[in-house]
């Protein structure tokens, strides 16, 4: 028999079998160059699986989980001019000016902006929550909220920087999905590890130097069509796909047999299985028609404002449930997100959060509800925050020096404060973290130890790494 060359058992493979084997043929492969981990976790985890809430363009702290009641009483002034100036130059952010500004292109933010909703203590913790999160208010207590986080891209590609650790412009490394992906073994065979739903951000890769094997799998909550190239090709029936699948591994064997130290072999077959595999478990997933009333009321299915995120997050509990590892769901069309509220403040941030506020309170209380809470991460979060002063008439600027994000379950404390901006909310200055520091408290609870995780030759700097919050960790 005639062994056809890698490109035509590629082609045909495309034509004939899967129609998205390239999507799992680009990546696994790559990885199997190099020695992974063994897929176990290095300590005793406290949490199985993570997901990850994304809200893109950049939420304001002070109308969501960090009231600044202040901004009210010096509205209108300039920040100069407020006894809080001497606040502007702390020691661990020297370089900055004493002004609040436009980070994006350096004018000044200098005039205090009023808050723009109101807001009041919930739960047994009394946690200060804006008036455009009701819902997840009624969750504080379950919830521990980390007011002081920090990050140094003061642009969009903070959105790069959050989930990997380093600016936009530095050298691009690993997300911490697909550290997660890289570092722990599947809980599945049919879905994939790392799942992403929703717009991503300006760099759509995730492994980086580990491969595009450790890429998120990009779905959309569709039943009839959830993943590029899934559909097979011609019309294709499982058996006949199940047939050529077979053929096509044959021919990759016996490429094994004449080119034996070709590891890329073994992992494109597992790719394709894999594909095949998905094809049928994947819309399964997707298929709500089993899911209550009341399951579907948690989430504001029946209701248009809720039903887009609703759908997504009751797919991530569907998939956590299934046993993938970190579902990374992104909310905020357009290419900066649209929390990104220059203008129109008031009105922007007051039609975001009722999208997301409560199928967000819907999917913990459903996870805490079936006892997955006690084993899942989920995470609320934004690239920065907003700033105090105003742009224009009635809107913030982009704001990396203080904001706010969120954990819960999986081992993080409920009814937690931790952190804070001082009283106009322009600096983090109690307990300050870094963007990898939310990273590090997955990887313990995950029980992950990061330095374990380096590749050959691939430089990380002790930042990457971040340090733990111990105060949140249950």
């Amino acid at each position: 028999m005639t062994l056809p060359n890698d490109i035509s058992r590629r082609r045909y493979l495309l034509q004939s079998a899967l129609g998205f084997g390239s999507l799992a043929l680009g990546g696994i492969a790559a990885a199997e160059e190099h020695k992974k981990p063994n897929g176990e976790p290095h300590f005793q985890p406290k949490a199985k699986r993570v997901i990850w809430l994304f809200m893109r363009g950049g939420v304001s702290h002070m109308e969501s989980f960090d009231p600044k009641p202040a901004l009210n009483k010096f509205a209108g002034k300039s920040i100069n001019d407020t006894p809080h100036a001497h606040v502007m130059d702390p020691e661990n952010f020297k370089n900055l000016r004493v002004v609040v500004v436009d980070d994006a292109n350096g004018k000044d933010r200098k005039i205090i902006y009023p808050l723009q909703t109101g807001y009041k203590k919930y739960g047994q913790s009394g946690v200060e929550i804006s008036d455009w999160f009701p819902n997840i208010g009624s969750c504080a207590d379950d919830i521990a909220f980390i007011r002081s986080m920090w990050t140094t891209d003061n642009n969009h590609g903070a959105q790069v920087q959050f989930h990997s650790g380093r600016h936009m412009l530095d050298p691009r490394v690993p997300t911490i999905g697909a550290w997660l992906n890289y570092g722990l073994g599947s809980l599945s065979e049919n879905l994939p590890q790392f799942i992403n739903i929703g717009p991503r951000f300006f760099d759509k890769r995730d492994g980086h130097y580990l491969g595009p094997a450790y890429d998120a799998v990009n779905l959309k909550v569709d039943p009839q069509n959830p993943l590029e190239y899934a559909t097979p090709h011609g019309g294709m029936n499982s058996v006949q796909q199940r047939k050529n699948l077979s053929f096509t591994n044959q021919l990759n064997r016996l490429a094994g047999e004449q080119y034996p130290g070709d590891a890329a072999l073994q992992a494109r077959i597992k790719s394709y299985e894999l594909a095949f595999r998905m094809q049928t478990a994947v819309p399964e997933v997707l298929d709500f028609k089993k899911e209550s009333k009341e399951t579907r009321a948690l989430y504001g299915l029946d209701h248009p404002e809720t039903k887009t995120f609703g759908q997504q997050l009751l797919a991530a509990r569907r998939f956590s449930e299934r046993g993938v590892r970190f579902i990374q769901i992104m909310h905020g069309d357009g290419a900066a997100g649209a929390w990104d509220n220059h203008s129109g403040l008031r009105k922007g941030h007051a039609k975001l959060s009722k999208q997301v506020d409560l199928p967000t309170s819907g999917l913990l209380k459903d996870l805490k509800q079936r006892g997955l809470l006690d084993d899942t991460i989920v995470v609320f979060a934004t690239e920065f925050g907003r700033t105090p002063g105003s742009q224009g008439a009635d809107g913030r600027d982009h704001h990396p020096f203080g904001f706010s994000v969120w954990m819960a379950g999986g081992g993080v404390k409920g009814g937690v404060v931790h952190g804070a901006t001082d009283e106009l909310g322009f600096h983090a200055v109690e307990n300050p973290h870094y963007v990898t520091d939310v990273h590090a408290t997955i990887n313990q609870l995950m029980g992950i130890d990061p330095r374990r995780l380096e590749v050959p030759g691939y430089k990380r700097l002790d930042s990457d790494y971040g340090h733990p919050i111990d105060e949140i960790i249950a």
